[in-house]
C-alpha cells in the first residue's frame, strides 16, 4: 500500500489503519458522522482502505462481515449522537462564534441541504463531506420526527458504511487496483469534494446575479426618481 498524497500523514486513511487497526477506524468513523470537530477526517478514503486492506488481509484479519457490521453501528450511533447535540443545543448552535475547528457556513451548508432535501438528507449527506457531520446536528435542531431520523439513519449508514467498504473490498481485488492505490484514493476524495465545489460555485454565481440585479434595480429607482423631480 503506498500512501495518500493529500494533507498531512496523521490523515492518511493507511497510516490510521496501520497505526489505530479496526478500533481507530471506528472512532473516526463515529465522531465523522456526528462530532463537531469529526467534520475535517477522512471518512471515504479511510472506508475504501479499509475494504482494500481486509482484502489484502493486512493490518486487518477481522472477517469482512464483521467489519462492516462495525463500521454501520459507529456510523448509526456517530448520527445518533450528533441528533441528540442538535436537540439540547438548538438555535444556540446559530449563535456559536467561528473556531479552530467550528466555521458557521458548515453549519449554513448543512441547513441548507437539510432544507432542501427533507428527510432524505439524513441519507445523502453521507456521501458529502463536511456536511454528514453536520446534518444530524442540524436534524436535532429542527426537531425532526425521532422515528423519522432514526430509520433514514440507518439506511444512510448502512448504505454508506458498509457500500463504501464493500467497493473498496472487490475493487481491491482487481489488478488494475492493486497497482494505482494511490491515484484511486486521491480520485475518490477529489469525486466526494465535488458536491461541495459545485455548491460553492452555484452559490457564488447565484450572489453575483443578485447583486447586479439590485445594482440594477438601484439604477432603476434613480432614474425613475430624476424623472419624477423633472
Amino acid at each position: 500500500m503506498t500512501t495518500l498524497a493529500l494533507g498531512p500523514q496523521w490523515l492518511d486513511p493507511n497510516y490510521l489503519i496501520s497505526t489505530f487497526g479496526l478500533i481507530g477506524i471506528l472512532v473516526i468513523v463515529f465522531a465523522e458522522s456526528g462530532l463537531l470537530i469529526g467534520f475535517f477526517l477522512p471518512g471515504d478514503s479511510l472506508l475504501f482502505t479499509t475494504g482494500l486492506l481486509v482484502a489484502g488481509g493486512e493490518y486487518l484479519t477481522q472477517p469482512l462481515w464483521l467489519v462492516c457490521v462495525l463500521i454501520v453501528i459507529a456510523a448509526i450511533a456517530g448520527d445518533q449522537v450528533g441528533y441528540m447535540f442538535g436537540r439540547k443545543v438548538g438555535p444556540a448552535l446559530f449563535r456559536r462564534p467561528n473556531s479552530r475547528f467550528f466555521k458557521q457556513e458548515n453549519v449554513e451548508k448543512a441547513h441548507e441541504f437539510f432544507e432542501k432535501y427533507g428527510p432524505r438528507s439524513i441519507v445523502l449527506a453521507r456521501f458529502v463531506p463536511i456536511v454528514r457531520t453536520f446534518t444530524p446536528i442540524i436534524a436535532g435542531v429542527s426537531h425532526m420526527h425521532y422515528k423519522t431520523f432514526v430509520i433514514y439513519n440507518v439506511i444512510g449508514g448502512t448504505l454508506w458504511g458498509a457500500g463504501v467498504t464493500l467497493l473498496g473490498y472487490f475493487l481491491g481485488q482487481i489488478e488494475f487496483v492493486k497497482g494505482h492505490i494511490e491515484m484511486i484514493l486521491i480520485a475518490i476524495v477529489l469525486i466526494s469534494v465535488l458536491p461541495i465545489a459545485f455548491e460553492m460555485l452555484r452559490a457564488r454565481k447565484s450572489g453575483g446575479s443578485g447583486s447586479r440585479g439590485k445594482h440594477a434595480a438601484n439604477s432603476r429607482q434613480k432614474e425613475n426618481g430624476s424623472h419624477s423631480r423633472r
